[in-house]
Parts: structure tokens; C-alpha cells; sequence
């Protein structure tokens, strides 16, 4: 499995963070999502790397493009 945190700035109140993880859930390989309005944060674990292209294009089409990559695991 890996693990991504992406800083997401468009995160301004829970609604946000509600419509991130019900939208990255539905991406295929998926395997947990936690995104964080105080942080501004979006941690994914996905089953293979190769879904992270889907994922981050994914937060890009709901518009909440990330701004970096903050760490690999």
C-alpha cells in the first residue's frame, strides 16, 4: 500500500473535506481518505502507486487541486 499527503488550500470548511473523501472513495484502488480543514490536508492510501494520477486528477476535477506533495510512504 501507499500513502500520499497532499496540501489541498482550496479546503475552506467541512463541507469541503466531506466532498473530498466521498469523491476519492469512489476512484478505484482507493483504500482509506482523510482530508483536514484545519491543515488543509488530503491523506490517501492506495493500493498501488499508479492510482495516485487518478486520485490527484480527481482532486483537480472537483476543484480542490493539491499544492504539493508532502510525504511518501
Amino acid at each position: 500500500m501507499t500513502s500520499k499527503t497532499y496540501v489541498v488550500p482550496n479546503i475552506s470548511c467541512s463541507h469541503c473535506t466531506h466532498t473530498i473523501e466521498r469523491e476519492l472513495e469512489l476512484v478505484e484502488g482507493v483504500e482509506s481518505v482523510h482530508a483536514e480543514e484545519a491543515t488543509k490536508q488530503v491523506t490517501v492510501e492506495v493500493s498501488e502507486p499508479g492510482v495516485l494520477v487518478q486520485v490527484e486528477s480527481t482532486l483537480e476535477e472537483i476543484g480542490y487541486p493539491p499544492a504539493q506533495l508532502l510525504q511518501v510512504a
